[in-house]
């Protein structure tokens, strides 16, 4: 059930700044909620955390946006969710630091890497040489660094908290069985 309160919280950080009549930080969850729902659910839901966040993006889109919505805009965007659901799956099926520190570089750099790149490819907004790939990358570096922290800090949460729950409820059960033997 917790990996469906994370879901629900990434796509939540998306939508309640608009809601609240402003822009945002371009602070998401979106990242670590993927990472983190991937890790606790069986491989074919990403199909569900996909879902709830591509719904996200159409209402983005049209209602808050007021642009056109496309679904060829957003079709590499949206494997890339369900591939990290997917890598998460593996990566995190046994939760460590390191793990969930590679699981952090793997979202934001590989949206970073691929939405980038699909946006220089299929996109008009920057000239299909290599210059015009590499303002691509340069102009997204500030969301890539937004994105990276972002991940990192929620990733911490989520994975934290069930780890320092397990903790508190042992030290709560010795507690008592300390103060039964007295």
């Amino acid at each position: 059930m917790y990996a469906f309160i994370v879901l629900l919280l990434a796509v939540l950080s998306r939508l309640l700044p608009h809601m609240m009549h402003g822009t945002g930080l371009n602070i998401t969850a979106v990242g670590a909620g993927l990472l983190f729902f991937g890790s606790r659910r069986p491989r074919w839901q990403a199909v569900i955390a996909v879902a709830a966040i591509a719904l996200s993006d159409v209402y983005l889109t049209k209602f808050v946006y007021g642009f056109p919505f496309h679904i060829s805009g957003y079709l590499v965007t949206w494997a890339w969710y369900g591939a990290l659901c997917v890598i998460s799956s593996d990566l995190l099926r046994k939760v460590t630091f390191l793990r969930v520190a590679a699981g952090v570089l793997v979202s934001a750099t590989g949206f970073y890497v691929i939405v980038d790149f699909a946006l220089w490819a299929m996109g008009s907004m920057y000239p299909h040489t290599l210059a015009g790939l590499g303002a691509c990358y340069v102009a997204a570096l500030p969301f890539y660094g937004n994105d990276l922290v972002c991940t990192a800090g929620l990733s911490a949460v989520f994975f934290g908290l069930p780890v320092l729950a397990a903790k508190l409820v042992e030290m709560m059960h010795d507690a008592r069985n300390h103060q039964t033997l007295q």
